[in-house]
């Protein structure tokens, strides 16, 4: 058999085996995803996917759209490649092979009775187009439990674990970028070898993103949805999708104005640094510097700290003092306590395995 022996099935003929179900009272489960790479993570996924109905679709990400998601080093495997292996599992009735980075059309081709996603997701964190266009439907949606330690991202990290090469560091920001620009300059000088793999900002126009594409990095705006401090469950996952795709060691926040939660937290535990502007543990939260002033304190400084559940409790890396000068506003000391932030925050990343702190 040659590759163009193999034809994945239409989304016309999977429509009248959808009908032909229904007439009998029974239903269609339609999935979707890459399956690259296929492990057992997926079969068992599938199997259970499976028992939610009497048929199963999985619709396929193409080639293209493999690439727009989860960048140019993937798929691993050509889109026939991955549906001929799929349509080999007894648990699998169908494939379809889509182009868009959305299932959208699909879904409402299809018109399936049962939607299954893996345990990554909530339905609050599927895409808004998808999740609209399953009620338009009436689709059940179902969302199914992962296999521990069974993944694609997790097999190819294992392929591709360091061996003390460069520090793999994508960095958050929600502002202009200062300390994000004194990353870059550290690693363009020879002073920290790193490569930032990925810059993320919650701020479509923010001078971080500025910064990351005058360098060449690859930047991604994620819609963070409308809680001004907190990010939506769907910005959790893109951002944790991100991090992923980029096979990053340490997360770095540089003035990342948004709480994160799971799955970043649980997933990078140990492996994100945050930059926060007092000497911890006093004046937490993000009026600290106003609060020293308020407080009638001596010194400030900042704090180079990991990042765990619990907002600006995690252990102290380093720290960095300046005196309060008379006449301080917010806005003055602010810009000398970043002046040493721009120092610490390098150096710490350049010790970071010499530290003994986590990487993949």
């Amino acid at each position: 058999m040659t590759d163009a022996d193999f034809t994945p099935d239409t989304a016309a003929a999977v429509r009248q085996l959808r009908d032909e179900l229904n007439a009998q009272g029974k239903k269609l489960v339609f999935t979707n995803g890459c399956f690259d790479l296929l492990h057992a993570g997926h079969v068992r996924y599938l199997a259970d996917a499976r028992a939610l109905g009497d048929a199963m679709v999985v619709a396929l990400n193409s080639d293209a759209s493999v690439r727009a998601l989860k960048g140019s080093s993937r798929p691993l495997n050509n889109e026939n490649d991955r549906a001929e292996v799929l349509c080999a599992l007894r648990v699998v009735d169908a494939v379809v092979v889509f182009d868009d980075e959305r299932v959208t059309s699909l879904i409402e081709a299809i018109r399936p009775h049962v939607y299954a996603k893996g345990g990554d997701y909530t339905v609050e964190s599927l895409n808004a187009e998808e999740r609209a266009a399953l009620q338009s439907v009436g689709a059940e949606i179902r969302i199914l439990p992962l296999v521990p330690g069974r993944s694609t991202t997790a097999t190819i990290q294992k392929m591709h674990a360091p061996q003390g090469g460069k520090l793999r560091i994508a960095v958050l920001g929600s502002g202009v970028g200062s300390n994000f620009s004194a990353i870059v300059d550290a690693i363009q000088d020879g002073k920290l070898d790193a490569e930032v793999v990925a810059a993320i900002s919650d701020q479509k126009d923010s001078g971080f993103l500025a910064v990351a594409r005058k360098a060449g990095i690859p930047s991604h705006f994620v819609d963070p949805g409308t809680n001004p401090k907190k990010l939506g469950e769907a910005a959790q996952k893109e951002i944790f999708d991100h991090l992923e795709r980029a096979r990053t060691d340490v997360v770095v926040l540089a003035g990342f104005m948004r709480i994160l939660k799971d799955p970043v937290i649980r997933e990078y535990s140990g492996r994100i640094v945050n930059v926060h502007p007092s000497l911890l543990p006093k004046h937490k939260g993000a009026h600290a510097v106003q609060d020293a002033l308020d407080a009638g304190d001596s010194e400030a400084g900042c704090t180079i700290h990991l990042v765990t559940a619990e907002i600006d409790t995690g252990d102290i890396l380093e720290q960095g003092r300046v005196p309060v000068l008379p006449g301080d506003t917010a806005a003055v000391l602010h810009d000398r306590i970043k002046q040493v932030e721009h120092v610490l925050l390098p150096q710490v990343l350049k010790e970071w395995r010499q530290r003994g702190l986590a990487v993949r």
